[in-house]
């Protein structure tokens, strides 16, 4: 019983409960700087600082400090968004039944958003990058529906929720993995 023990305690990097997480160079201070957004998506760099700093307090690999008193920094660049309309769909011709439209119209049923999104981790006292990677998602979302009273009835506010809201899901989602990328066993 005792040789069980032993073996599962000391085997090969097996660990009993939860896995020691930290930064590389085991620095415990950590700055989020807000993220760099190079999209035409306003406001799409605060869900991703938020959700990485979220991850730091939840995990407390290290400590999320202002910049004065930080060791390290996270820099963040989300480098592309990408969104395709899918589902397309033709009005129908004059004649044929279906909605009203102008001919020739193409009205989207669902769209496809991807986010690319590059995080650093710079040691503040020589600019040295100790970690980089890039993150790269996709969501889908409804489109809004369009009536049968014509192109108008389109609700253009649920776009843009559903869109903010896919933004915000995406980046809890890759900074949930870049801050489990950036902690492992250094």
């Amino acid at each position: 019983m005792i040789l069980l023990i032993l073996l599962f305690t000391t085997g090969c990097a097996y660990r009993i409960g939860r896995q020691d997480r930290r930064l590389p160079g085991d620095y415990n201070q950590v700055y989020v700087q807000m993220f760099k957004n190079l999209t035409f998506e306003p406001g799409a760099e605060v869900p991703f600082s938020n959700a990485l700093i979220y991850e730091f307090e939840r995990s407390k690999a290290a400590q999320n400090v202002d910049r004065a008193r930080a060791q390290v920094e996270v820099i963040g660049v989300i480098e592309g968004l990408k969104i395709e309309g899918k589902g397309l769909r033709k009005a129908p011709a004059p004649g044929e039944p279906g909605p009203r439209q102008p001919l020739g119209t193409v009205v989207a049923t669902a769209y496809n958003m991807v986010l690319n999104v590059k995080v650093s981790l710079r040691r503040i006292s020589d600019q040295k990058i100790l970690w980089e990677s890039t993150f790269t998602n996709e969501a889908n979302y409804a489109a809004p529906l369009v009536m049968q009273g014509g192109l108008n009835t389109v609700n253009p506010l649920y776009n843009q929720s559903a869109r903010r809201q896919n933004i915000e899901t995406l980046a809890s989602q890759m900074m949930s993995e870049a801050h489990d990328r950036m902690t492992e066993n250094f």
